[in-house]
């Protein structure tokens, strides 16, 4: 009874274009089951579909676009909707209206919405089975690998509608990018970007007559939303890049001031080799370091890599990688400068170079994968 009553605040999004009698089979399914706010946008469709849209009643909302805005605006549209409308809301589930989403599978990602803990939950469905079409199994496994690779997201399902929305994230959603298909793909960046937690669960994977229904287009939608993962992806390298850069520029303003006042101070001779001078040389190095580290840790860990991880545990990651990468790059051009083919200025300079770029990369994906990694945010994946 307890559970049914929660289940009654959970708002099933029903988005569709020009649709069949799979609509109304797949509405009437979802109220059988339990649930009795189900919202369906009819977005644009034409007129000899009209039909297959159900009537607004107790249990169903009809909201419609007087022309195609895509499957974004819609799942967009319902949100408001259900912000605005609903203040006793605990989630809301989206669903596709074409038979492919089972009852019995929205119900398990409705549990785990009340039960999860606030986690957005995914409906993943099985590639491997041998019903599934190539270009759905071949799709799903690239563009899988692009989120794993550039965006260090794990996901079985990269492309699924079956998704489970507490509450809280519906301004999140509201604000998302994208009026079609890309959308979605914009809502997973989003989740990444704001550490939003997640899970997945299991559903049975359905192909109707080989998809036909769906208004996917492989080649343009595909694109699209390589375009969006990659966009996403260099902006933070761009940002990262960027802070180094600055950070950089802080230290040397920062050396030169420094040994400026000291030499002012002390009536030191830089020039000299002597203990004073060194000294003093150390110091201000010191210093601007220990400042342009502490800006730059606070830069990625606001901007490039927005993390909750608390600032002690952070920091301790952040300098155990950033020392060692020093001393390596101090220690490793040493090395080299012995080494007879680099014993010229401009070899030198282009050794340094080299190493610095190459740690370059090494500092950037570690303290994207580790150092501003929220432990407490890791998906949950239900087997």
């Amino acid at each position: 009874m307890m559970q049914q009553e929660l289940i009654n605040r959970i708002s099933i999004i029903v988005p569709s274009l020009d649709p069949d009698e799979k609509l109304n089979q797949t509405i009437n399914s979802l109220i059988n089951i339990g649930f009795s706010d189900i919202i369906c946008v009819n977005d644009g469709s034409r007129e000899e579909c009209l039909d297959f849209f159900p009537l607004s009643s107790d249990t169903v909302t009809l909201l419609t676009h007087n022309v195609n805005m895509g499957k974004g605006a819609a799942l967009r549209t319902a949100f408001k909707h259900i912000k605005d409308n609903r203040p006793n809301s605990i989630g809301a589930i989206t669903v596709d209206g074409d038979g492919q989403h089972k009852a019995q599978d929205v119900l398990r990602c409705a549990e785990e919405l009340i039960w999860g803990q606030d986690k957005i939950v995914l409906g993943c469905r099985d590639f491997s089975q041998s019903h599934v079409p190539n270009r759905s199994r071949f799709g799903n496994k690239i563009t899988s690998l692009v989120f794993k690779l550039l965006c260090g997201m794990t996901l079985s399902d990269t492309q699924t509608g079956l998704r489970a929305f507490p509450a809280k994230y519906y301004q999140d959603m509201i604000d998302v990018e994208g009026d079609r298909f890309e959308y979605e793909t914009n809502m997973l960046l989003k989740m990444k970007a704001h550490k939003i937690p997640y899970s997945e669960v299991k559903i049975e994977t359905v192909y109707i007559e080989d998809n036909k229904t769906s208004h996917f287009r492989p080649i343009k939608d595909s694109i699209r939303i390589y375009s969006l993962i990659l966009k996403s992806t260099f902006a933070q390298f761009f940002k990262f890049a960027l802070g180094s850069f600055l950070s950089f520029a802080i230290d040397g303003v920062l050396v030169f001031c420094l040994l400026h006042l000291f030499t002012t101070i002390f009536s030191l001779d830089l020039e000299i080799k002597n203990f004073n001078a060194m000294v003093a040389t150390f110091g201000a190095k010191a210093i601007a370091r220990v400042f342009s580290s502490f800006f730059n840790f606070t830069l990625n860990r606001k901007i490039v890599f927005p993390s909750s991880m608390p600032l002690r545990k952070a920091l301790i990651r952040y300098y155990c990688i950033v020392i060692p990468v020093l001393l390596f790059s101090s220690i490793l051009t040493a090395v080299f400068e012995n080494i007879p083919i680099f014993n010229t200025a401009f070899m030198i300079m282009i050794l340094g170079y080299a190493i610095d770029t190459i740690l370059f990369f090494f500092n950037y994906s570690l303290q994207k994968k580790w150092v501003f990694k929220n432990t407490n945010n890791f998906p949950r994946k239900d087997q």
